[in-house]
């Protein structure tokens, strides 16, 4: 234990303190205790003068007044690690925030860490399969890798990374990890509550820092997980999913943070310090000789604007881009991840194989070949087209219904259970719709499937509700065809 220095708070601006030490000034990112009970915590951000530090609180600063002692404990913040982390929820502290009692045994580590040298990195490249279609085929997953969920309020970016964490615990002997950053605190509350009937919590932890919380609190919970995290990986050396739900917040609460410390704000009011202060997150997730933490992570984009500069830094770090779309969304096409703006730097022939590659340059040149003719139809019908420009409409419309895929962390609003497709049976799937197998079965058929083989049985059903007529694509159509697909 670090020899305590007792000082003085010399001034209290909303999160932010300065405290003055006579002697033993203590360094950036140590932790202060000050207040009744030692319970409000300073981060040291900056030494002002030879005697003086300002830091920002973790915690609310009610009470705190001038002359008040100050006590720097010479550590800083630390996060709890060790097997008794799994199933429980904690908070930037490393305290329980699920009513239960805090777990006994517990290591506790320091939350900054440098990134695993390049020396002890691997370089083999590897598919992390998920079960969701329209990811495993187009926008393949690095296992060791970063991908970024994209998109505006409300496209389903939380429901995607729950369901990777179902699908990720049940059938791969890894460790999850959640970290919310400024989240809802009902989206916690959810969460544990589905982890824990779907019996996964026991390889799971999750870690919080809410939106009611400080900015200094909401900044830092990304680095005190990804130290969970890494303990998985380099003592147990296991595969770790770690999940990060919303980037975006952590840049926010940087932003807040810098302006609270008095930096001149950059480009469109962010902190100076953006990409340094992102790398230094991001750069911790790697896959080594040891094991791999694949991180997937929700990037809100401000106002749809894929030009914000958080959304320019966070694609610079990222293999995989999951790009979601409003408009899909709407269509009732869900998982809403658009097919021709997401991109994966696995999607090569030497990784993903030659069949994978091609069908999924095919899929991607079919669906870009309808978008261009969507102007078309909308304005003199699908019957101008040539024959062969209807048979790629067609396809294109096939593929994108089967692109979709029922839930498990949905079944209680759909009514529809949860399907997990392989990629070998997805790749089937897009295989057989391309060589128009499917062209005498309604487009209903496709819609909300696992395996292709489910719409033969399904077309038999459907084939009286739907006569599989395309020619009217207005929006109005297409709202009201996934309405009567979702009563089919």
């Amino acid at each position: 234990m670090s020899q305590t220095v007792e000082g003085v708070i010399v001034s209290v601006r909303g999160s932010v303190v300065e405290a003055s030490f006579e002697e033993n000034l203590p360094p950036i990112n140590t932790v202060l205790r000050t207040g009744a009970e030692k319970q409000i915590v300073i981060e040291v951000l900056m030494q002002v003068s030879a005697h003086r530090v300002r830091g920002v609180a973790l915690t609310q600063t009610q009470g705190l007044s001038r002359g008040m002692a100050v006590t720097s404990t010479g550590e800083p913040l630390k996060a709890p690690v060790g097997r008794e982390v799994l199933s429980r929820m904690f908070n930037v502290f490393g305290e329980v925030i699920d009513h239960g009692s805090q777990p006994e045994g517990l290591q506790w580590r320091s939350i900054h860490h440098a990134p695993p040298p390049l020396a002890r990195r691997s370089t083999q490249s590897e598919i992390f399969e998920t079960g969701i279609k329209v990811i495993d085929v187009l926008m393949p997953l690095e296992r060791g890798g970063k991908a970024g969920l994209f998109g505006g309020a409300g496209v389903g970016k939380t429901v995607l990374l729950t369901e990777m964490i179902h699908n990720m615990v049940e059938h791969q002997e890894g460790v999850s990890l959640f970290c919310g950053i400024g989240e809802r605190c009902r989206e916690g509350e959810e969460l544990y509550r589905d982890m824990k009937e779907a019996g996964v919590l026991s390889d799971m932890a999750m870690v919080f820092g809410q939106m009611n919380e400080s900015p200094g609190s909401r900044f830092r919970v990304g680095h005190a997980a990804l130290t969970m995290a890494e303990y998985f990986r380099d003592d147990e050396h296991r595969d770790v999913l770690l999940l990060m739900d919303n980037i975006f917040r952590f840049i926010q609460a940087g932003s807040e943070v810098s302006g609270l410390m008095g930096q001149m704000p950059s480009r469109l009011g962010y902190q100076p310090t953006m990409g340094t202060e992102l790398a230094e997150l991001e750069e911790r997730i790697a896959n080594t000789d040891t094991g791999a933490i694949t991180s997937i992570q929700a990037v809100y984009v401000p106002a749809d604007d894929f030009t914000d500069p958080a959304a320019v830094h966070t694609f610079s770090h990222l293999s995989a881009s999951i790009v979601l779309s409003r408009k899909r969304a709407a269509e009732g096409l869900y998982p809403a991840a658009d097919p021709l703006q997401s991109r994966s730097k696995m999607a090569t022939p030497s990784i993903i194989g030659e069949r994978h590659y091609r069908l999924a340059r095919e899929v991607r040149r079919t669906l870009a070949q309808y978008s261009e003719l969507k102007d078309i139809i909308a304005m003199l019908g699908l019957e101008q087209l040539s024959p062969d420009d209807r048979k790629v409409v067609a396809r294109a419309r096939r593929l994108e219904r089967f692109l979709t895929q029922p839930f498990f962390t949905t079944e209680q609003f759909t009514g529809q259970p949860g399907k997990l497709v392989s990629l070998d049976e997805a790749l089937d799937g897009c295989e057989r719709i391309l060589a128009d197998e499917f062209m005498d079965l309604p487009e209903s058929a496709l819609y909300m499937i696992g395996t292709v083989d489910e719409a033969l049985e399904k077309g038999q059903n459907d084939s009286s509700k739907d006569d599989g007529s395309e020619g009217d694509e207005s929006d109005t159509r297409e709202g009201q065809h996934a309405d009567d697909l979702h009563e089919a």
